[in-house]
């Protein structure tokens, strides 16, 4: 071996030496940066003419390991979902409160049923105060856990468009810093920087959203959603992420590098995102929705037993609530027998008696002759039978019932066959005595059948949203109302395919008149109404309002209740006396001591009360105490799950983070090894070095 060979050997050495205590100190003085990568020396002897000629730096590298990484990135993006979903749950179930303290949501609907069981056995001015304000502070309270739960979902819409912001930064720094990578790695240069960069972005990534990372032959590395789609490092270009939260369903839109715009939402199978947009699209509204039933089903439940009794004195006139349909259209469905009652505001004796016949279309006037009429003539009918001072009317979906002077009214339906349509008799259907009343139709049981008049002419137009179970977007599709002016017809032109939902899923009425959409199924589709033009020719009343189409406008009636305001200024008109239509003549039909409506309002938290399908929860009769508790627990539930979820994905990701770092990390005691090893190499080819000096310099000295 010539000498020459023998000082190229000790240079290399010198250098790959060199190299490795730099590539040392930079571990040893990042051993506390949080995220870093230790760097390795990856060399390999030289060899020449089949003679070894020293050694060489390969690369400096980062000690990664793939199946670590992945094992990192997937627990990140579990944490995150884990942590949105339990932290926005706990605060929904906050705002309910504890059922077993006072003051919570619950407890304060068991003080509505409490404050009129105390009323029954206490008829005193103030008592009927303090039930009223009960009953006042309990709808009070169903409007702020309305408008609570809104808040969060305009939260989430909040905090969803400031993580696609910051997921489009982390892509464009990810793939910028490729192409860092690839110029490094071909100039011979140390990439691992610019790579300890990259890798700390992609695990802040990973928390958002669920990744996949694959590496390049040239350096850098591909991201991918959770399906394949490309995310950055393809080529083309970071993709770009956009976020809608204006539609029933928040819904993230992906945009490739090469401008192919395509929904996110099913891609997503975990992080942050996803836990995002399922709170937005289904948990929030789900309690939404069950709030939103509960409230009603209360509403419903007192105003029924409301309307069933009177005050004393009864009212001179009575304005019932808006039905959303014209006057034949109410009345067509009637069944049974209903009495209203003309009442001496002086000694509450009878004074004249108007029997309604349903069944028989007939009205009777204390007990004379029968009067025929049709449902299109009844307004007309019963205007006649309540004599001289006395008026029928129906105007905006409104009836209006007036007295004759000194008498006041009261309604009772017939203990054998009462009046009913959509459920309800003939007082409660028209909201003629409410304890209860709304800014919006709250029951959507209409009385309808297919034969009926459907009331929307034709021409007119109700825009359908479909969605997929991950709230991306299918088909909007157009229903025009029919020319036929039945329900029937109605029904037809709302399941007809093409032209209508009949793709997937189908609307139908049932027993009481109320409208259901029911998907295909195994489909998963949801429906929701983009836009609704049509209105009710005698009311002016939309298809989706008159029967509860979509979400979004059944879960706004939480905050659209309260107590009748006449009621609030004077309890007095509190209905708690039972008409008794038996008395002999000349005494009282009424009395200011009876009490029984009050006890009857005391036990409407237990009496059965039928509850539609509502946010998870199937359709159920049941008392409303009962369904409260169902609720209460259903989000308990919910809430202690996200709770449990959140730490076990939390355990993981430690653990997972603790190994991937064992691995990847600094340990200082490795490091001082490899110090004192490259140290002695380093000694070892500057000797060599040296000998070749020393043995040069013999040879130069002897020649001279």
């Amino acid at each position: 071996m010539s000498l020459n060979s023998i000082l190229n050997n000790a240079s290399s050495g010198l250098y790959t030496a060199q190299t490795a205590l730099r590539t040392v100190s930079d571990n040893v003085a990042n051993v506390n940066t949080p995220g870093y990568v230790r760097k390795v020396v990856d060399q390999s002897a030289v060899v020449a003419g089949g003679q070894g000629s020293g050694v060489t730096v390969n690369q400096v590298r980062n000690a990664t390991d793939g199946f670590l990484q992945a094992a990192t990135l997937g627990a990140n993006a579990g944490t995150g979902m884990a942590s949105i979903l339990s932290n926005i749950l706990d605060q929904a179930q906050s705002l309910f409160g504890d059922p077993s303290t006072t003051g919570s949501y619950f407890s304060t609907m068991d003080g509505v049923f409490s404050a009129f069981s105390t009323l029954a056995s206490n008829p005193t001015t103030s008592g009927r105060a303090q039930a009223l304000s009960q009953v006042s502070s309990f709808f009070n309270q169903s409007a702020a856990l309305s408008t609570s739960l809104n808040t969060l979902s305009a939260q989430t819409d909040q905090r969803l468009t400031t993580d696609v912001g910051q997921v489009n930064q982390l892509l464009s720094q990810i793939d910028g810093l490729n192409a860092e990578i690839s110029r490094a790695n071909a100039t011979g240069g140390d990439s691992t920087g610019a790579q300890n960069q990259q890798s700390g972005l992609i695990d802040t990534l990973s928390s958002l959203m669920d990744v996949k990372v694959s590496t390049l032959p040239s350096g850098g590395v591909v991201v991918r959603a959770s399906d394949g789609t490309a995310l950055a490092g393809d080529g083309s270009g970071p993709a770009k992420l956009s976020y809608d939260g204006t539609g029933p369903t928040g819904q993230i839109t992906l945009t490739s590098g090469t401008g192919v715009s395509q929904p996110l939402g099913s891609r997503l199978t975990s992080g942050e995102l996803n836990g995002l947009l399922q709170l937005r699209n289904t948990e929030l509204p789900q309690i939404k929705s069950q709030l939103s039933e509960l409230t009603s089903g209360v509403a419903d439940q007192l105003n029924a037993i409301h309307n069933a009794y009177s005050p004393v004195p009864p009212p001179t006139t009575m304005t019932g609530a808006n039905t959303g349909l014209d006057a034949a259209s109410a009345v067509s469905g009637f069944t049974g027998k209903t009495t209203i009652a003309e009442v001496d505001s002086t000694n509450s004796s009878l004074t004249h008696r108007i029997d309604i016949d349903f069944d028989a279309g007939t009205i009777t006037v204390d007990g004379g002759t029968a009067q025929n009429f049709t449902p299109s003539t009844f307004i007309s009918t019963l205007n006649s039978a309540m004599g001289t001072g006395g008026s029928a009317s129906f105007t905006n979906g409104k009836l209006t019932l007036n007295s004759a002077t000194g008498t006041g009214l009261a309604i009772q339906d017939d203990a054998t066959t009462p009046a009913s349509n959509g459920g309800k008799g003939f007082s409660d259907y028209f909201g003629m005595n409410d304890l209860i009343s709304s800014t919006t139709f709250s029951n959507y049981n209409t009385g309808l059948s297919s034969t009926d008049p459907s009331g929307f002419p034709a021409g007119q137009q109700i825009k359908f949203h479909i969605t997929d179970a991950n709230g991306a977007p299918i088909q909007d599709v157009t229903v025009t109302t029919p020319a036929g002016t039945t329900m029937a017809a109605m029904l037809g032109a709302l399941n007809a395919n093409p032209g209508g939902v009949g793709a997937y899923g189908s609307f139908a009425l049932d027993a009481n008149g109320a409208m259901t959409f029911t998907p295909n199924a195994g489909s998963g589709v949801n429906l929701s109404v983009a836009t609704d033009n049509t209105a009710n020719t005698g009311t002016g009343t939309s298809l989706s309002q008159l029967f509860g189409i979509g979400d979004a406008t059944r879960n706004n009636r939480a905050a659209s209740f309260s107590v009748r305001s006449d009621l609030t200024t004077s309890p007095s008109g509190l209905s708690l006396a039972k008409l008794n239509l038996s008395a002999a003549a000349g005494t009282a039909v009424l009395s200011s001591g009876d009490t029984s409506g009050a006890d009857a309002l005391g036990q409407a938290g237990t009496a059965l009360h039928s509850f539609g399908a509502a946010g998870g929860i199937g359709a159920s009769t049941t008392g409303l105490s009962d369904y409260a508790a169902n609720i209460a627990a259903t989000i308990g539930r919910k809430a202690s799950n996200a709770d449990a979820n959140a730490t076990q994905a939390t355990a993981i990701s430690t653990e997972a983070t603790a190994r991937r770092s064992s691995y990847e990390g600094v340990n200082l005691d490795s490091e001082l090894v490899n110090l004192t090893t490259y140290q002695q190499a380093y000694n070892a080819s500057a000797r060599m070095v040296q000998a070749a000096k020393d043995m040069y310099d013999t040879l130069m000295n002897m020649v001279n």
